[in-house]
């Protein structure tokens, strides 16, 4: 009798591990596949190709970029098969640039302006993290370098590359969004003035406006010394304009009617 409940009691002990290593397959598999299965998803749903066979072939070329790469090694050029296949390409005289302004900028974008996280991409990896890992076949989103933590992580990289090439296309009249409570509205440390600026292609865009985003009109103006050096910063005859908007503006009805689509900021 003992002899048989022990076997009973042995016999429930390994089912039991047997569905927990099965559950525990299940969910690693799953975690797995996720961020392949949405990063496919969401490309579908925003290329005109309307089916998976593009999507696969973007996310095949998106991987190359980090998988079996230490995550702190995986420079901006390691994404430029990527951007040669899925190419950010903006509107033509509705690009918008952004620095310290992602809220306000994305309240305009997605309908006549565009920012680099409305193309196909920028929306699909916009908020995610991703690496890999030498010897793995795998993508990680966590245990991952964050964006300060090394300069090459896989993040990052990608961010810088894509910033530099929506720069270097970017067509016609542009606009930017700076943040005026700042006290260095251009910041030539940030994406937009370390990389984005320094892309801008002569000829291809012809004006940059610069719109300074302030509380209640208190902050920089147009005359702010930083923006003086934003103005040597852009290539010889593209025109600089700046102009000052609070940012009650971006939310009013009298505003969207009046500037988004109908004219220029």
């Amino acid at each position: 009798m003992v002899k048989r409940c022990v076997l009973v009691v042995g016999g429930c002990t390994i089912a039991v591990l047997v569905v927990v290593l099965v559950v525990f397959l299940v969910v690693v598999l799953c975690k797995k596949n996720n961020f392949k299965d949405t990063f496919i998803q969401d490309c579908e749903r925003k290329t005109a190709e309307g089916h998976s066979t593009y999507c696969v072939k973007v996310w095949s070329a998106f991987e190359q970029a980090y998988v079996d790469h230490d995550p702190c090694q995986v420079p901006p050029q390691a994404y430029d098969h990527l951007l040669s296949i899925a190419p950010p390409l903006p509107k033509y005289n509705w690009t918008l640039f952004w620095s310290g302004t992602r809220e306000v900028a994305h309240q305009m974008s997605g309908g006549c302006y565009q920012t680099l996280e409305d193309t196909m991409l920028g929306s699909v990896l916009d908020g995610k993290t991703w690496c890999g890992k030498q010897g793995s076949n795998e993508t990680f989103d966590s245990g991952c370098p964050n964006w300060t933590q090394c300069v090459n992580n896989p993040v990052r990289s990608f961010w810088s590359r894509a910033s530099a090439e929506f720069a270097a296309v970017a067509c016609g009249d542009a606009a930017v969004l700076l943040n005026g409570s700042s006290d260095t509205p251009f910041d030539p440390h940030c994406t937009f003035g370390s990389i984005e600026v320094k892309n801008f292609t002569p000829g291809l865009m012809k004006s940059l406006t610069v719109v300074l985003v302030t509380k209640d009109n208190v902050g920089a103006n147009c005359t702010d010394e930083s923006l003086k050096n934003l103005q040597k910063e852009l290539k010889p005859g593209m025109k600089y304009i700046c102009k000052e908007k609070t940012e009650t503006c971006f939310s009013s009805f009298h505003f969207w009617n009046q500037f988004l689509c109908g004219g220029k900021m």
